[in-house]
């Protein structure tokens, strides 16, 4: 809508989002035509409360998934038994002490697994991988139910969604994990395109393949009109694995 009309947005100051991510190519556009405003993505979980966040103004590269995380936020690693320590490239799963819920009434087993004692330390470990970075944010990769599995690597759908949102016909994605009999899984990306615009397959990988290893690319698309999406914008990956291996069988 900025690029089409005007708006007095002069008492604008702070864009917020808390429900889902905001792609690094959105942020960009958006202080192309707001240079004034501040960008604020917001970090937490149900069973964590709120835990960090990233801002961007003009004038800064936006990056993908790299947090300020509170003092009680850290990564631990693969084991769920020892903290990583800053500057280590290992991806880890992403924790948080303090005050944190008791657990999930009625259902102990699904509280042991979510809410382990590290180093004397009771934590809550939601799902989320990540890994923390050298200047000590935490760069978070995704929910491990949303990591797809093909040929042996895994892909987190996140990642992948960020590339493509870069090239400019493509208005909303999700990417999920399809059957395949060579891969066990390909990657399948669930896009809407702006209105009146088309795109090849072709076009979305080489946009993609600027920022990703090649095994991280999508091998088949499913266009539909709508992305689904819950009001707080968080994605239905049950969605769009459904309409996306339905459109592939």
């Amino acid at each position: 809508q900025l690029r089409i009309g005007h708006f007095d947005l002069g008492s604008l100051k702070v864009i917020g989002s808390g429900g889902a991510i905001f792609s690094p190519s959105l942020k960009q556009a958006l202080l192309e035509h707001l240079p004034s405003i501040m960008i604020a993505d917001g970090f937490g979980a149900s069973e964590t409360g709120a835990q960090g966040a990233t801002f961007m103004a003009a004038g800064h590269t936006a990056v993908a998934g790299g947090f300020t995380m509170d003092q009680h936020t850290f990564v631990v690693d693969e084991t769920q038994g020892r903290r990583i320590a800053s500057g280590d490239a290992t991806i880890g799963w992403l924790a948080r002490s303090g005050h944190i819920p008791l657990g999930y009434l009625g259902d102990e087993a699904k509280t042991r697994h979510t809410y382990p004692t590290i180093d004397g330390v009771r934590c809550a470990i939601p799902g989320d991988r990540a890994h923390l970075n050298g200047d000590g944010t935490i760069r978070v990769l995704g929910r491990e139910s949303g990591c797809i599995n093909s040929g042996g690597e895994k892909i987190f759908a996140e990642e992948v969604e960020q590339a493509l949102k870069r090239h400019p016909a493509v208005y909303d994605v999700l990417v999920t994990g399809t059957p395949s009999e060579r891969w066990g899984e390909q990657i399948t990306a669930v896009v809407a395109l702006r209105p009146g615009v088309t795109v090849s397959d072709e076009e979305l990988r080489d946009t993609a393949a600027a920022e990703l290893a090649r095994y991280k690319l999508p091998r088949a698309f499913v266009f539909v009109e709508t992305v689904r999406r819950a009001p707080t914008g968080k994605p239905d990956y049950a969605w769009a694995k459904d309409v996306a291996t339905r459109a592939l069988s």
